[in-house]
């Protein structure tokens, strides 16, 4: 029996990151998170090019085009926070649809850590604070599955 299961080695992958404006007061930290992460498991500066886009709807674009730049993951990272509307649903079912098609049809894996919350509260502590940073734990898969999809 073959198992496969990737390593956590960004040395020599190339990665892309698209990271939503909108709320960030949010995003930011979730982009820090995320740089970091790819930095201390090896990745290089040279390697890791950031996009932002205005909010999370723009995501699986930018994704999109980064995918097919030639970039071995993406990670895209964002923050929906429900409001007195319907619009967070539109926003963020959207958004993860559009995620999960952009890796479907190009082969190359898109991660989310795009947060959708609740309150303002639920969102920070999921971008550095008491539950960790959805950014760095989205970078972390991307390195997986780079790995992953290339050994296999």
């Amino acid at each position: 029996m073959r198992v496969v299961e990737g390593s956590r080695d960004a040395k020599g992958l190339r990665f892309g990151i698209v990271v939503a404006r909108f709320n960030d007061f949010v995003t930011n930290r979730l982009l820090e998170g995320a740089v970091e992460t790819l930095r201390l498991h090896g990745a290089l500066d040279t390697d890791i090019t950031v996009v932002r886009v205005p909010g999370s709807l723009e995501i699986p674009l930018a994704a999109r085009r980064l995918a097919a730049s030639g970039v071995h993951a993406v990670v895209a990272l964002g923050c929906v926070i429900r409001g007195g509307t319907p619009h967070f649903e539109y926003v963020a079912g959207a958004t993860s649809r559009g995620v999960v098609d952009v890796a479907a049809q190009t082969g190359v894996p898109v991660t989310f850590g795009v947060i959708t919350a609740e309150s303002l509260e639920q969102a920070t502590d999921r971008a550095g604070g008491k539950v960790g940073n959805r950014g760095a734990e989205a970078a972390l898969a991307a390195i997986e599955m780079a790995r992953v999809l290339g050994d296999i």
